[in-house]
Order: structure tokens, then C-alpha cells, then sequence
């Protein structure tokens, strides 16, 4: 009797245990990747048409995940697109609205009283990285990445020495790390892109699984300049493109700090530093399945805004902005539609794509609801997270709004399929607007605020509500420092 006792009082803890496992397996709060590439366009990846670059690991993400076609970035160039991302703020309410540098090293930081999606991770339990380029506050001050919601950071602190891929040195957290292999840009030894990724991939592996993780990883590629190692990715490339040779800033006695070094193959360059930054990305992918963490964490792919011009780059050469209008510092389609994908096992089906029009403002709430926390109130973002897991009842946002402080100022709203883009903004809300129907023309060809005047009063009525002034940021006012 006391056997067939025991074998009962096993089989009932047997029947619990599996019921806790089968609890425990369930995918609770994700590890989240955030891969921020700088300076690629929509159409510089595999997975939305590239012909010219190879993006294996990229196309493998979006193949096994899903791919967002509507997705845009904060706005067209780096510092307030950033600052839209982990703020959930569009560029008419950040507090960071431009490139602004200070003294002695950096950018005008973010106050303490904005709240970062970093931060509210990090209060959730998360542990929190960044590693790659910062450009929202000096090291010590009040927007540094460590005051900001992350427990590590190396990387550039200053977006304007991240010009250069052999700088004089990187910040880990707030110490100067100085490199001896590019002493004084006379030395070029140490590809710092490289050594970010290698300082990415501890923190990864560093990991046990007993607490959730974010990794916030804004790479500098393909950013100009247009550098990289003479390694088998360049090998790769060379000699398939007619080149023209680029006359830059190069590294020596004299070289600047945030200039651009010559480059005799531009294009097979800028194709290699494509396929490097997939390269981190097959790591990254790599060193997941190697920790086990691969099937419940997210990972997005994205880029900051659409394809610059500088240091001898070709988009038009590359379909860079993929039929799109405009480049970087444009709020045409090609300077603020981005390359976005999401993968998660445990959750995304695999091969899916979606339509939902959403802009980084809407991470902060999609983070915060899948960590479990309240997201603040105060922001223009909308959590994205139905969309994620493939499902209809997903909210939508009534328009999207942009702004640019440079070149006299321009706005952009986005509402339905109707985009309305303003010129010459800056102390000029009458400024006229731009009409386009995105479902029948996306590539902007041909403005219809003849036909529907109303149409574009409305959305430029729009423009002018969204736009809230800065003192700190007065509108039309900045000169471009990345």
C-alpha cells in the first residue's frame, strides 16, 4: 500500500511539475535587441530589393520574422531621430530637435526630466547596453547614456568624431579609452566598428538568462566616411564597380577630427561596410542560439534616416533610397522611410509582413507594454505590439509628423496615404505645402495641392498644431554638425 502511496504522490507532483513547466515556458517578458544602423536607405538591404550588396544575415532576420513597410524613422538626420527613439516623442515635442554640438566633446544633451525607454527597461529589471555612437549628451553630463537608462555604454559619445572609423579613442562608460593605433588620426590600426561589435558580443554573452536584457546597438555603418578594413568583405567587392575616386580629409599631422578620408573605390567601400554591418548582425544572430536566448528575444533592424551624400557615396548608383524621393536631411520618403524588421521566435511568424505606418516614436510604448510597465502619457507614440504578434485589432495613429531644423526648416505630416511635405518653415506657417497620394505615387513625383487644395490646408493645419516651439531649438536655425 505505502508503494502504490509513493507512486501516486510522485505521479500528482509529476502532473504539477509539468504544469509549472509548461507555465515557465510560455515566452514572458522578451530580451529586446534594438540594431540601429546610421545612413541606410530603404533600399540598401536584400530584403527590400538591393541587387548590388549582399545582406545574407539581415534577409535571414526579416525572412524569419517580419517585415514592416510603412515604418519610418524620427526624422532625417541623426541626433533628434535618436532622441524621437527612445523618447516616444515626434521631432515637434523632443526636446532634442537638431545636430547642436557643445564643448569640449559632444552634443547638446537631454535633460534629466525626459524619460528614456532605457530607463524605464532598466527600473523594470532589465540590464541595459548600449554600444556603437550616442550623440544625446557629453560623457558626465545630464544626457550621458549611463544617467540615460543604460548600465553600459562604449562607443563614441560624439557623433561628430564618429566621422572617423580610426578615431583617437572610445568612451566605456566614463572612461577615455584611448587608441595608440590611431595616435593622433597619423595611425590607422584600429577599426573602431570592430571594436564595438567585440565589446556588443560580451555584453551578450555575459547573459544567464535570469534577467531579461536590452541591447541598444546604433551601429556607425555605413555612415561616411567611406573606410573598412582591406579584409575579404572589401576583397569581395573590389574591381565590380566603375569607380570615381573621392578626395576627402586624410589621416595624418593635419587631419581633422570629424572630416572624411579620400577613397580611390568609393563603391566598392560603401558596398563592403553594407555587408560588415550584416556581417555584426549574423553575430549577434549567432551569439543568441550559442546562449540559448534566441527564441525569446526580439530583434529590430532599422536605420536611423535615409542615404547621405557625403565622402564620395553614391545612393543614386545603389538605389539607396529604393525608388524613393529624397536622401538624408529630406522629409521626402527616401529620407525618413527606413529598412525595418522584427524577429521573435517565440512570437512573430516567420515570413510575415505588415502595413502598419508607424515611426520610432512607437517604441518606447511597444517596449514599455512588453516589458509589463505603464508607458508615460505624455508622448505621441502608440505601441505597436499587436502588429508584432499579427493581429487585426492593432490601434493606428490619425498622422505622422516630422520636422527638420536645417536648411530653412521643413515639415512633413503623413496621414492615411495622403504626405504633405513644407518647405522654408521655419517663421512661416503659410508656407506652401506639398500634396501626395503615397498609395498611387510613392516615389512624390507629382503634387496635387492644385487638385485638392483643402486637402493640403488641412495637413499643413496639422504642421502648425504639432510644431510646439523651442527655445533650445528655434526652428530653421542649426548648421548641420554630422
Amino acid at each position: 500500500m505505502k508503494n502504490v502511496f509513493t507512486l501516486f504522490c510522485c505521479f500528482i507532483i509529476g502532473i504539477i511539475g509539468c504544469d509549472l513547466w509548461a507555465q515557465t515556458a510560455k515566452p514572458g517578458r522578451p530580451n529586446i535587441i534594438f540594431i540601429l544602423a546610421d545612413d541606410l536607405g530603404y533600399g540598401d538591404v536584400g530584403f527590400n530589393g538591393q541587387k548590388l550588396i549582399k545582406t545574407p544575415n539581415i534577409d535571414k532576420l526579416a525572412r524569419e520574422g517580419m517585415i514592416f513597410n510603412q515604418f519610418y524613422a524620427g526624422t532625417s538626420v541623426c541626433a533628434p531621430s535618436r532622441a524621437s527613439l527612445l523618447t516616444g516623442k515626434h521631432t515637434g515635442h523632443t526636446y532634442i530637435r537638431g545636430n547642436k554640438s557643445v564643448s569640449p566633446e559632444g552634443q547638446q544633451p537631454i535633460a534629466d526630466s525626459v524619460l528614456t525607454v532605457a530607463e524605464i527597461l532598466q527600473k523594470s529589471g532589465y540590464v541595459t547596453g548600449a554600444f556603437g555612437k550616442w550623440g544625446l549628451g557629453p560623457v558626465g553630463s545630464e544626457g550621458d547614456p549611463n544617467k540615460q537608462g543604460f548600465n553600459q555604454f562604449y562607443g563614441y559619445n560624439c557623433q561628430s568624431l564618429a566621422h572617423r572609423y580610426y578615431p583617437n579613442h572610445l568612451w566605456e562608460n566614463n572612461k577615455k579609452i584611448v587608441l595608440e593605433g590611431n595616435k593622433n588620426l597619423r595611425y590607422n590600426k584600429e577599426y573602431a566598428p570592430d571594436l564595438i561589435q567585440q565589446k556588443a558580443l560580451h555584453f551578450v554573452d555575459a547573459q544567464d538568462g535570469k534577467k531579461p536584457f536590452f541591447l541598444f546597438l546604433p551601429y556607425i555603418l555605413p555612415h561616411a566616411e567611406l573606410i573598412v578594413p582591406e579584409d575579404s568583405i572589401l576583397q569581395f567587392y573590389k574591381g565590380k564597380f566603375e569607380e570615381k575616386p573621392h578626395k576627402g580629409d586624410d589621416y595624418g599631422a593635419n587631419a581633422k577630427d570629424g572630416g572624411y578620408a579620400s577613397q580611390e573605390i568609393p563603391r566598392a567601400t560603401f558596398a563592403a561596410m553594407v555587408t560588415r554591418l550584416d556581417m555584426y548582425v549574423g553575430q549577434v544572430l549567432d551569439k543568441l542560439k550559442e546562449k540559448g536566448l534566441d527564441k525569446n528575444t526580439l530583434i529590430i533592424f532599422t536605420s536611423d534616416n535615409g542615404p547621405h551624400i557625403e565622402g564620395g557615396a553614391d545612393p543614386k548608383f545603389f538605389n539607396s533610397s529604393g525608388g524613393l524621393r529624397g536622401v538624408k536631411r529630406d522629409l521626402y520618403e527616401g529620407g525618413v522611410r527606413e529598412p525595418f524588421a522584427a524577429r521573435w521566435p517565440a512570437v512573430i511568424k516567420p515570413g510575415s509582413k505588415s502595413d502598419y505606418i508607424g515611426a520610432f516614436w512607437d517604441i518606447l510604448p511597444t517596449f514599455s507594454e512588453l516589458a509589463q510597465v505603464q508607458a508615460p502619457h505624455n508622448i505621441d507614440g502608440i505601441s505597436f505590439t499587436d502588429a508584432l504578434k499579427g493581429k487585426t485589432t492593432q490601434k493606428k495613429h490619425d498622422y505622422l509628423y516630422w520636422e527638420f531644423h536645417e536648411q530653412g526648416g521643413r515639415q512633413a505630416v503623413r496621414q492615411g496615404n495622403w504626405k504633405a511635405v513644407r518647405l522654408k518653415a521655419a517663421g512661416n506657417p503659410d508656407a506652401l505645402v506639398e500634396l501626395y497620394d503615397l498609395s498611387k505615387d510613392p516615389s512624390e513625383t507629382t503634387n496635387l495641392t492644385p487638385q485638392f487644395p483643402e486637402k493640403a490646408k488641412e495637413l499643413g493645419q496639422i504642421m502648425n498644431k504639432a510644431h510646439v516651439s523651442s527655445a533650445l531649438f528655434p526652428f530653421g536655425s542649426l548648421v548641420t554638425t554630422e
